[in-house]
C-alpha cells in the first residue's frame, strides 16, 4: 500500500497572512461589476430584457419557418381545446381560456427565454384560480361583499375575481424576477413538486367528474373541499346523464389509446396524431347533428362571444383577499414552468434564464388579467406537442396565438354544440402523467425515506387542506426533514475530513501550483452550473459537438472526402463542409462517443480535418470536495449522477473526496454506480487525490490553467 508524509511549516492564520499575499478576485456578484457600465454591458442588458432579438438574428428561414409554421397550427389547435376545458377548472366561462391562449404568448414571444414551452393555461394554476373565485363568489349563496361586484352578473364577477388574483401574481413575478431571486425555485425539491402534482391532478379529477357524469354541482373550495365534493356527487348519483356519460368513457378510450400509439411510435410519426383536436370536432358534429342539448340535456359550451372585450383594471380590494392564494400561484406557476424550459433548453443547447422567467411571466400575467384572462404558465402536454412537431422558436407560439384569435374572431360559433362532458374527458386523459406519479411511493420508501415523508405529506396536505396550505405543509416538512437529516449526519461524523493541507485559491502562491485540474468545493452543495462556470466549459454541450463532428467525419469517410494518411485524416475536395445539423435523434448525441468504425481515434484538442471546430477541454481532473456536504436527497442524487456521466464523457476524471459515510452508504444502496460511475472516484482526502492525478499526470513545465473553488 503506498503512504504519504506531509511535512510544512505549523502556521497560525496570522503567520500565512504575512507570509503570502492574497489576491482579492472579483465575481460576477461583486457591487463593482454590477454597479458599472459601458456601451457592451448596455447592450448585454437590453438582449436580456428582449431575448427574441437574439434568436431573431440567427433565425434560419428556410430551415426552421416551415417546422414552425407546421407546430404553431398544431399547436395552436390544442390550445384552444385546452383553452376552453380549462376555464372550467377555473369556474369561468369556457371562451375565457381563448384569451389565456392569447395575450400571454404575445408578451412571452418578447420576454421569455425559452423557445419550445407553450405558455397557455395550467390545469393546476387553473384549479388554483378556480378554488379563489368559489370562495369569493360561491355557486350558492352571495359573493363575498366588495365593492366593484355592484351590478355585475356571477359570471361577471368571477371574470373579476380570477382576473385580479392572476394580475397580482403577475406583480409577484415580476417583482421576483427584477430582484433576482429566481434561484427560488431550488428550495422546492422535485419530491415536493411530484406529490404536490399529484394532489393537484386528484383535486382536477374529482373536479371534472360533474362534467362526465352530467350532473349540478357546486364549486367548493377550502380545506376538506373534495370529500363535501364526492359527497354531493354520490349523493345524487342516481340523477347521472347517460349521454354524458357514454360520450366521455368513448373520449377517454380513443383518447388514451392513440396517445399511447403516438408515445410507442414517436420515432416513426412524422408528427403525433392531435386526437383530442379530431375528437373534439366530430363530438361537435354529433351534437349538433342529433340535437344533444335539447334531447339529451346534455351541458354544451354555448354561445361563444365573438371577439374580445374591453380592458379591466385590477379590483384592490380582491388583492388583499386573494394575496395568500396568490403568492403560491406565483410560485407553482413558475416552477413548473421552468423545470419544463429546462428540459427543452437542455436538449436543444441553448440557455434560459430564470430571472429573465419570472419577468416574461410577470409581464404576461399582469398584461393577460388586463384582458379577462386568468392565470398562465405553461402545460406539460401542450409544450410536448409544440416540441415534438418540429418547433424551433417561440415562431411557432406566436401563431398557435393567431390560430386562437381566429377562431375568437371568427369560428368560434362551430364549438357552440361542444359538450362540457367532452371537454371533462380530455383534461381527465391529460391527467395520466400526474396521476402515474405515483409509483415513485415505493420507490423512495426503499431509498430515501426522508424524501418519501415529505411526498405522501405534501400529497395528502394538499389533498384534504387545498393546494395552498398543502405547499405549504409541503414546504414545512422539507425544511423539517433538512434538519433531520443535517442533525442526524453530524451524529455519524467520525472526525476524516480534508485536513488543511491546501489554502484557498485566493492564496496568490497557490494558484499556479499544478496545471489542468480543479478542485471544486461543494459548499452548497452540487451544483453543476457553478462548476461549469469554474472549469470554463458546458460537458454536455462539448459532447454534443464531438458527436455531431464524429457525424460529420464519418459522412465524409463514407462520400470519400476524407481520407485516412500517414498523418491521420486528409480531405481530399476543395468545396466547403458544413458540419452536420442532423437532429433527429438528439439521444444520440449525449451518448459517449464511439470510434469503433472509425480508422484512426480522433484527439479533441488537436486540429481537425475539413475545419471542424469542437471546443477544446484543457482540464484532465476535477475535484469535489464533499467535506461541507451533510446529505443528498433523490433528487441531488439524479443531478449528481448525470452531471458525472456528461464530464467523463468528455475524459474528465472526476474524483469526490472527504464524503461523509453516510452519503456512501446511500449512494450504494441506491445503486449509484454503475460502469461509467464507478466507487474508485472516491478518496478519503483531498491529498490522497492530489497525489493519485499527480501520478497519472505528472507536473510538467507548462502552467495553463489556475485552480479554481466554488
Amino acid at each position: 500500500m503506498k503512504q504519504y508524509v506531509v511535512a510544512r511549516p505549523l502556521y497560525s492564520e496570522d503567520a500565512f497572512t504575512d507570509e503570502h499575499e492574497k489576491i482579492h478576485r472579483l465575481t460576477k456578484n461583486g457591487v463593482c461589476v454590477n454597479c458599472s457600465c459601458d456601451l457592451k454591458r448596455a447592450k448585454n442588458a437590453a438582449l436580456s430584457l428582449l431575448p427574441f432579438i437574439g434568436w431573431m438574428r440567427i433565425y434560419q428561414l428556410k430551415e426552421w419557418l416551415l417546422s414552425d409554421i407546421v407546430s404553431g397550427v398544431s399547436t395552436g389547435l390544442v390550445a384552444v381545446l385546452q383553452g376552453l376545458a380549462y376555464s372550467l377548472l377555473a369556474s369561468l366561462p369556457p371562451w375565457y381560456g381563448l384569451f389565456t391562449a392569447f395575450f400571454p404568448v404575445i408578451i412571452y414571444f418578447f420576454l421569455g427565454t425559452s423557445r419550445h414551452i407553450s405558455v397557455g393555461a395550467f390545469p393546476v394554476l387553473s384549479l388554483m384560480v378556480g378554488a379563489v373565485v368559489t370562495r369569493l363568489v360561491p355557486d350558492e349563496g352571495p359573493p363575498v361583499n366588495i365593492t366593484g361586484f355592484e351590478g355585475l352578473t356571477s359570471d361577471e364577477q368571477r371574470v373579476m375575481v380570477a382576473a385580479s388574483v392572476t394580475f397580482l401574481m403577475g406583480i409577484m413575478q415580476l417583482a421576483m424576477g427584477l430582484l433576482q431571486v429566481g434561484f427560488i425555485v431550488m428550495y422546492l425539491s422535485d419530491t415536493l413538486v411530484s406529490g404536490f402534482t399529484t394532489a393537484a391532478a386528484i383535486h382536477i379529477l374529482v373536479s371534472q367528474l360533474k362534467f362526465v357524469l352530467g350532473l349540478v354541482v357546486p364549486g367548493l373550495s377550502g380545506p376538506l373541499s373534495i370529500i363535501y365534493t364526492l359527497e354531493k356527487i354520490f349523493v345524487q348519483i342516481e340523477k347521472t346523464n347517460v349521454c354524458d356519460l357514454v360520450t366521455s368513457i368513448l373520449i377517454m378510450v380513443v383518447v388514451f389509446i392513440v396517445k399511447e400509439i403516438n408515445d410507442r411510435y414517436k420515432a416513426k410519426l412524422p408528427v403525433p396524431i392531435p386526437i383530442e383536436v379530431i375528437m373534439t370536432v366530430i363530438a361537435c358534429g354529433v351534437s349538433y347533428a342529433f340535437n344533444f342539448r335539447v334531447i339529451y340535456k346534455v351541458d354544451v359550451v354555448g354561445r361563444i362571444p365573438v371577439g374580445y372585450e374591453s380592458p379591466m383594471a385590477p379590483n384592490m380590494q380582491i388583492f388583499g383577499q386573494t394575496a395568500v392564494e396568490a403568492f403560491p400561484m406565483a410560485i407553482v406557476g413558475f416552477a413548473v414552468a421552468f423545470s419544463v424550459a429546462k428540459v427543452y433548453s437542455v436538449k436543444h443547447d441553448y440557455i434560459i434564464d430564470g430571472n429573465q422567467e419570472l419577468i416574461a411571466f410577470g409581464a404576461s400575467n399582469i398584461i393577460g388579467a388586463a384582458f379577462k384572462s386568468f392565470a398562465a404558465s405553461t402545460a406539460l402536454s401542450r409544450s410536448a406537442v409544440q416540441e415534438s412537431t418540429g418547433g424551433k422558436t417561440q415562431i411557432a407560439g406566436l401563431l398557435s396565438a393567431l390560430i386562437v384569435m381566429v377562431v375568437t374572431l371568427a369560428i368560434g360559433f362551430l364549438l357552440e354544440p361542444l359538450p362540457k362532458s367532452v371537454l371533462g374527458a380530455v383534461v381527465i386523459v391529460n391527467l395520466k402523467g400526474m396521476l402515474m406519479q405515483i409509483r415513485e411511493v415505493p420507490y423512495l420508501w426503499r431509498r430515501d425515506r426522508p424524501d418519501c415523508v415529505v411526498w405522501v405529506v405534501t400529497c395528502l396536505a394538499s389533498i384534504l387542506l387545498g393546494l395552498d396550505l398543502g405547499l405549504a405543509v409541503g414546504l414545512g416538512i422539507e425544511l423539517l426533514t433538512v434538519v433531520f437529516r443535517t442533525k442526524f449526519s453530524l451524529d455519524l461524523y467520525d472526525g476524516q475530513g480534508t485536513g488543511k493541507q491546501y489554502a484557498p485559491f485566493t492564496i496568490k502562491p497557490m494558484c499556479n501550483s499544478y496545471s489542468h485540474f480543479h478542485v471544486c468545493n461543494c459548499q452548497l452543495g452540487f451544483n453543476l452550473t457553478l462548476i461549469c462556470f469554474q472549469v470554463g466549459f458546458n460537458p454536455l454541450r462539448v459532447l454534443r459537438k464531438r458527436n455531431k463532428a464524429l457525424r460529420t467525419i464519418r459522412k465524409l469517410l463514407k462520400k470519400g472526402e476524407l481520407q485516412m494518411t500517414s498523418k491521420g485524416l486528409l480531405l481530399t475536395s476543395s468545396g466547403p463542409i458544413e458540419e452536420s445539423e442532423d437532429e433527429s435523434n438528439m439521444e444520440e448525441l449525449d451518448q459517449p462517443t464511439d470510434f469503433k468504425d472509425l480508422p484512426v481515434q480522433v484527439n479533441w484538442n488537436s486540429e481537425l480535418p475539413a475545419n471542424i471546430q469542437v471546443p477544446r477541454v484543457d482540464v484532465h481532473s476535477l475535484i469535489l470536495d464533499f467535506s461541507a456536504v451533510s446529505f443528498l436527497d433523490i433528487s441531488a442524487l439524479k443531478g449528481l449522477k448525470a452531471a458525472l456521466k456528461e464530464l467523463i464523457r468528455v475524459e474528465v476524471e472526476v474524483y469526490i473526496v472527504a464524503c461523509d459515510e453516510y452519503i456512501l452508504e446511500k449512494l450504494h444502496s441506491c445503486k449509484f454506480f454503475d460502469d461509467e460511475v464507478k466507487s474508485s472516484m472516491f478518496f478519503l482526502t483531498l491529498h490522497d487525490a492530489m497525489l493519485h492525478i499527480l501520478e497519472k499526470h505528472p507536473v510538467n513545465s507548462e502552467n495553463t490553467k489556475v485552480c479554481e473553488k466554488v
